[in-house]
């Protein structure tokens, strides 16, 4: 038997979860009782159940986020039923993480639960491991003679039903779990790394509005952690900073530890020695933060080793106001464009279509005015109405689907009709556009100088017509349909 079990569904094999090591490595004399058990979201469920039940841990600590609550789901079902053929003893159930924080207690992923904390874990998830290892419960049967003694563990800032709230935690104390990297989680993952948290908006939209402001990582610490993980073969970084440039001076000596390794790793930099293998960092930025010396240290970043992921979300001012996000259209475009004109980074910029108050047209002419300056990839998102979040509250402008992924169906501005034709827009113009598979038909597709957006929905339109799908189209033959409509828009009349 296993005393604690952390575990989670990834997106993909390649995502390992910081979250569940966070979690092990702030356990302090828990953590040698802790295991990591992590799958990928098309795994078969037998080979997620197995290990589990297999484990019979004295705890599990489920993490959950929105693409893997009905996996969840699906798991605690099936391995309660297990479970209650007696085929092991049933664990105590802590979840954490952002799906599960803000559900109903009705829904069924939380009924699975006896225990679900909201907030950050790293101490409160110690604190309730001391207090329940002792616990013998019957199979089944939750915790309730533990509530008044978890409501008085010194992290816990509020506690109703199942859930507890936690209080925020220090930054400097929480423990360090880059070292619970594996080799193979180095060398052929994603190496997700955080140097803050929280975000100085607060768009109604983003469960960051839920805790505003943002917390520091002490930089020096931060700064020799990048240089261990490059020193043990890291070369895949994506940050989780939701503002990572908020702070150009720390922004600037975080992003000077990579290009000085892409300075090392250069042919002939070290004499005698070979290049260093290639390296990719992954930003996320506010478009509003750019000043001098922050662009001329993203000119020198080489081809294809930056990625920044820059926030736009809409256009229109009212729209930005309505949703309590700051907005400055010209500004924003000016750094889009100097991005794509000065740097040789890969540009992934954010709209989202269902906002409050945008009807089509003021949709279309934002997915216009972004296309003019050209980011490598544009990624048109549906409004998704996460649990807790001030959007939520917009029910008489917005319907929204109840269960994951939470996506607007219909607002007072754009009809269900509308959404589902920017939806086929938004996968074929992923298909086309952004994995840049079909450059050579572009120009006939979305002409130099010509609005894009209406023209590539009419495309969209007629694919979705012809393979009566968006999804598993063979490329050749994705192609052959391009190149007929192209004949066809050129077609004398």
């Amino acid at each position: 038997m296993i005393p604690i079990l952390l575990a989670t569904i990834n997106a993909k094999w390649i995502h390992p979860s910081l979250g569940l090591r966070l979690l092990k490595a702030n356990l302090g004399a828990y953590e040698d009782k802790a295991e990591l058990r992590e799958f990928a979201l098309r795994q078969p469920l037998a080979e997620k159940t197995g290990p589990l039940l297999a484990a019979a841990p004295r705890i599990l600590g489920l993490s959950v986020s929105i693409w893997n609550h009905k996996a969840t789901v699906e798991l605690l079902e099936t391995l309660d039923r297990a479970w209650n053929a007696g085929s092991s003893p049933r664990p105590l159930i802590i979840l954490g993480g952002p799906e599960a924080a803000y559900l109903k207690a009705a829904s069924p992923l939380i009924r699975h639960a006896d225990w679900v904390v909201r907030g950050e874990g790293e101490r409160v998830f110690r604190e309730l491991c001391g207090l329940l290892l002792p616990y013998k419960a019957s199979p089944g049967e939750p915790p309730e003679g533990m509530r008044e003694g978890i409501a008085g563990l010194p992290s816990v800032k509020r506690i109703w039903g199942k859930f507890i709230e936690a209080h925020p935690v220090d930054m400097p104390s929480i423990a360090s779990a880059y070292r619970l990297y594996t080799e193979e989680d180095l060398c052929r993952k994603l190496t997700y790394v955080e140097s803050s948290r929280g975000c100085p908006w607060a768009c109604a939209f983003c469960q960051s509005s839920l805790s505003r402001g943002v917390r520091l990582f002490p930089l020096n610490r931060v700064l020799k952690e990048l240089k261990t993980l490059l020193d043990r073969g890291a070369r895949s970084f994506k940050f989780l900073d939701r503002s990572f440039n908020l702070d150009i001076p720390r922004a600037q000596r975080i992003m000077e530890v990579f290009l000085e390794y892409l300075e090392r790793s250069e042919p002939g930099s070290i004499p005698g020695k070979p290049p260093l293998p290639p390296l990719w960092v992954h930003f996320e930025m506010l478009p509003s933060r750019f000043p001098v010396e922050l662009r001329d240290l993203l000119t020198r970043f080489p081809p294809g080793t930056l990625r920044l992921e820059i926030g736009i979300q809409t256009f229109n001012p009212k729209t930005a106001a309505l949703i309590g996000r700051p907005s400055d259209p010209e500004q924003e475009l000016e750094v889009l464009a100097f991005l794509r004109e000065k740097t040789r980074a890969i540009v992934h910029a954010d709209l989202i279509a269902g906002l409050p108050g945008e009807d089509l047209g003021s949709l279309a002419a934002g997915f216009d005015r972004l296309w003019a300056v050209r980011p490598t990839e544009i990624q048109l998102g549906i409004l998704k109405c996460l649990p807790g979040t001030p959007i939520t509250r917009h029910t008489e402008t917005l319907r929204y689907a109840p269960d994951p992924p939470y996506e607007v169906l219909e607002t007072s501005a754009l009809s269900a009709r509308d959404l589902e034709r920017i939806k086929n827009l938004a996968r074929f113009w992923e298909l086309i556009v952004n994995r840049g598979a079909f450059t050579g038909l572009l120009p006939g597709i979305v002409p130099e100088g010509e609005a894009v957006f209406h023209r590539f929905m009419a495309l969209s339109d007629w694919l979705l017509r012809r393979f009566q799908r968006n999804w598993g189209i063979d490329r050749k033959a994705l192609g052959a349909a391009l190149e007929e409509w192209v004949r066809l828009q050129h077609k004398p009349a």
